[in-house]
């Protein structure tokens, strides 16, 4: 799913696949967000990215912090509100739907 920039962008970041895949289904389970992409950085570390209204991106990084730290490690978590369009090529490196 490419990204824009017209939503509010949600990242939860965790070592290892496993809690950042239980993070994921947490976060679309409780609030209106989309998986945008995904991304692999190294040693480990994986960080889910998720799009919607700045309110329902909040709910989702926040219940999907709380899920990841609940199994595995929770390394980083943020909202950012309404990102610069340029952040899009960076985020959609690992777009979902080209897969």
């Amino acid at each position: 799913m490419k990204y824009y920039g017209e939503e509010a962008l949600g990242l939860v970041e965790t070592r290892g696949m496993v809690p950042a895949i239980y993070a994921l289904d947490v976060m679309c389970k409780s609030a209106d967000v989309v998986l945008v992409s995904y991304e692999n950085i190294g040693s480990g570390l994986v960080t889910v990215l998720v799009k919607g209204d700045v309110a329902a991106v909040r709910t989702a990084v926040e219940r999907g912090a709380e899920a990841a730290a609940s199994i595995g490690t929770l390394t980083a978590q943020n909202v950012m509100p309404r990102p610069v369009g340029r952040v899009g090529t960076i985020v959609s490196v690992h777009d979902i739907d080209t897969q």
